[in-house]
């Protein structure tokens, strides 16, 4: 029973940490695209923008993970034979990629904080899609249990993902040029 009420609380911490993490770099593109502003908007901008990102981060992000790391180690310590499949040996490396991202991206806020981050908006875009793709490989290697199966979801997701940058790039091409006309 206890290995179920931690693979609950697993779960939902996890979908909390995920929620940080796709969020915290849209804040980011924000913040930085701040800077185009007027110095007294960018001033108001910045200080709303720290306040949001440290409230993600230090009440619901980093929480989240810690809870949902406490909640996997309790679950491996009462299930030790997860520990020699190798799809979770894979999604291990995944979840070690993770948490990566995730003190990177608190060295990127703190960077903002201090407005020394070097981060166009167009690279903290792409740094938002990090997040997604290990999060579909590590859905994919618990649900198909496999070491292998999982590289499919996530070239199909690789896939969408060039897509939609693509579709993007036209779309911000039109925008440019239905604004260029306007004026």
């Amino acid at each position: 029973m206890i290995y179920l009420y931690a693979k609950a609380l697993h779960i939902i911490f996890m979908v909390c940490w995920m929620a940080g993490l796709f969020y915290m770099p849209r804040l980011f593109v924000y913040h930085t695209e701040a800077k185009q502003k007027s110095a007294m908007e960018y001033q108001v901008l910045h200080k709303q923008f720290m306040l949001m990102e440290r409230r993600l981060w230090w009440i619901i992000t980093t929480p989240a993970m810690y809870i949902m790391i406490i909640s996997a180690l309790v679950m491996l310590y009462l299930s030790p034979g997860l520990l020699d499949q190798s799809w979770m040996q894979v999604k291990l490396v995944f979840v070690a990629g993770l948490l990566f991202y995730h003190f990177k991206s608190q060295q990127m806020m703190k960077q903002l904080a201090k407005g020394k981050s070097t981060w166009t908006s167009a690279q903290l875009r792409l740094w938002n899609e990090v997040s997604t793709i290990i999060l579909f490989a590590i859905v994919f290697l618990v649900i198909f249990r496999s070491a292998v199966d999982w590289i499919y979801g996530v070239l199909g997701l690789v896939g969408l993902a060039i897509l939609l940058m693509v579709l993007m790039k036209v779309y911000k091409r039109y925008r440019k040029n239905k604004g260029e006309r306007i004026d």
